[in-house]
């Protein structure tokens, strides 16, 4: 994502989650602090390349309900192609698809690895309070059963990611797009989507090559789809997708409407 969450320790923890997480935006204070206890909840932060637990094992259910304050992604995995199936951006939550509570209880698919792409400051919330938020709040309950839906589209968009390489990559981006839109954490003032987005994912992601999957950026930035990596991107991960629009004529495309990709 392209917007900052504050540092964990420079603000109230219920306060935080009320200004910048998907769940938990807009809620009363008072109702939320007399039934979420701050010190019922856990601080951690996730190092890369860390398991954090593997999704969807039979009979078996999360303690916690994570969401992330700042950094990321966090990313599912599956195998064993090693495909990455989830994102989770700053504000958003993961582990719910593994908890029983509403939709969780029959979401269940093949075991899948969760792990932080990067280093990822989250607050896990216990397995009760999720079920009395889920019990009590409209409102919670519609977001927690609209992250759900989410994942299942983000799916379907990458089952879109053919062997046709613009396509493929513009199935991802999409994804990304319509799932960050829908949590309202994008666009940008400007109308612009930016993602922390490493080539590494993209590739594992879309099954294409590092090299693909570089001449496919290097040709959306030619056509104006993304902007050029920041110059304080030092590793230059963050793509910013300035015309929607023309990703969504990429996505929908055929191989022959493609003209800036050389390669029939």
């Amino acid at each position: 994502m392209g917007k900052k969450v504050r540092d964990v320790g420079a603000t109230d923890l219920i306060q935080q989650l009320i200004e910048e997480s998907f769940l938990f935006k807009g809620m009363d204070d008072l109702w939320l602090r007399d039934r979420v206890p701050t010190d019922r909840l856990v601080r951690e932060k996730l190092y890369s390349s860390r398991p954090i637990f593997t999704a969807f094992l039979p009979t078996t259910s999360l303690e916690f309900l994570y969401v992330i304050l700042e950094g990321g992604p966090v990313v599912a995995r599956s195998t064993p192609l090693d495909r990455i199936i989830a994102m989770t951006y700053a504000g958003g939550a993961f582990g719910m698809r593994s908890l029983s509570v509403g939709c969780g209880r029959a979401s269940r698919a093949f075991p899948s690895l969760v792990e932080a792409y990067k280093t990822t400051d989250v607050v896990k919330i216990p397995l009760p309070l999720v079920q009395v938020l889920y019990d009590e709040s409209d409102v919670f309950r519609t977001r927690y059963e609209l992250l759900f839906e989410l994942r299942e589209k983000f799916q379907y968009h990458l089952l879109n990611c053919s062997t046709y390489p613009p396509q493929a990559v513009a199935a991802l981006l999409r994804a990304l797009v319509y799932q960050e839109r829908s949590l309202g954490t994008q666009p940008e003032p400007d109308g612009t989507f930016s993602f922390d987005l490493p080539v590494d994912i993209i590739t594992h992601a879309c099954q294409l090559n590092h090299r693909t999957v570089e001449q496919v950026l290097k040709g959306m930035v030619k056509e104006g789809i993304l902007k050029p990596n920041r110059a304080a991107d030092s590793q230059g991960d963050w793509l910013c997708v300035v015309s929607p629009e023309a990703l969504k004529e990429v996505y929908s495309s055929t191989r022959d409407k493609v003209s800036w990709w050389p390669l029939k």
